[in-house]
């Protein structure tokens, strides 16, 4: 396993992080267990969540991730083993303050979190996506107080563009607070207009780690998807509307063309999408979710493939559908 240094933090995080949306949605609890054992054996030290995985979710609150994790921090006795990221922002209870980014919904979801993650301190707290409603300085100073309380070691953030995380960079630095040293962006082959063509660049010269989520797709960059193809209707692509917009002539070409490279690496078509990820040199960590330790081990050995110069370019050219 590879490690990289998170943007201006002291975490040094598997280049590989496992991301928990799946955990009570689409892989039960004893499915959960096995994953993350596996993903700490094989040295994934670095566990991303948010409070809302995943409340779509039959019988799902919310919060199930977290404790389910927690639960299994205690039961293996791995806290300080791995690095927790967690998220807030979503809607966890009812009133005007059950969700946003105000200093009064803040500092009820990190105590829920902590409560849930059974750890005293988080090391990655993120925004999950940006509250035009609360000014930014009352986030951050909330933020500030947690870190001052030990409950938080570091900021990050998530669907933020470039204009809003430009924004609040600069609110930070104008009044001396503590700034989001990480981003997860939405990136991938076939999804990349989003993170290339302004946030790249921001985050190179903030010095920012980048964690990247949905680098597969939602699964269209496995290749289990064919030109002219049904969608299986208990497939995550069905009846998505982003998976439609990869199911076109530049998306099927991106797959084909990973899966005519991918034997010279003795690669399958996801290991090959997850190495020209990781080839970015402004990716820290990519966010991979497996329902099952069989799909998790399909995918940890992308760490060891090293893209030809060649190959590399032949990717970044080809025209991607988003």
């Amino acid at each position: 396993m590879d490690y990289r240094k998170l943007g201006n933090t002291d975490l040094n995080v598997s280049c590989l992080c496992l991301g928990t949306m799946t955990m009570g949605w689409t892989s039960s609890k004893e499915d959960a267990f096995a994953v993350m054992d596996r993903a700490l054996a094989n040295g994934i030290n670095f566990f991303d969540s948010a409070d809302v995985y995943s409340y779509w979710a039959k019988d799902n609150p919310g919060g199930v991730a977290e404790s389910w994790i927690g639960e299994w921090l205690t039961a293996r006795k791995a806290q300080g083993r791995v690095i927790i990221a967690t998220k807030a922002r979503g809607r966890m209870w009812e009133g005007p303050d059950g969700e946003g980014l105000s200093r009064s919904h803040l500092l009820r979801a990190v105590e829920d979190s902590l409560r849930r993650l059974q750890i005293e301190t988080i090391d990655l707290y993120q925004s999950h996506w940006p509250d035009e409603n609360t000014p930014l300085e009352e986030t951050f100073r909330a933020f500030e107080e947690m870190i001052n309380q030990g409950k938080v070691r570091y900021l990050g953030c998530s669907n933020h563009n470039a204009a809003q995380l430009q924004e609040t960079l600069a609110v930070c630095t104008a009044h001396h607070l503590p700034r989001y040293e990480s981003l997860q962006p939405h990136y991938n082959l076939v999804h990349r207009q989003e993170y290339e063509a302004e946030l790249m660049a921001l985050c190179r010269r903030e010095n920012l780690g980048v964690i990247p989520y949905s680098p597969l797709a939602g699964g269209f960059l496995t290749g289990k998807y064919k030109r002219n193809g049904h969608i299986p209707a208990q497939s995550r692509g069905a009846g998505n509307e982003r998976m439609r917009n990869y199911t076109n002539n530049e998306g099927f070409s991106l797959v084909e063309t990973l899966a005519e490279i991918g034997p010279q690496y003795g690669a399958s078509t996801a290991q090959m999408a997850l190495a020209w990820l990781l080839a970015n040199p402004t990716v820290t960590s990519a966010i991979i979710g497996a329902n099952t330790v069989e799909q998790l081990d399909e995918l940890i050995p992308a760490v060891n493939i090293a893209l030809s110069p060649a190959d590399k370019n032949r990717l970044d050219e080809m025209k991607s559908p988003a």
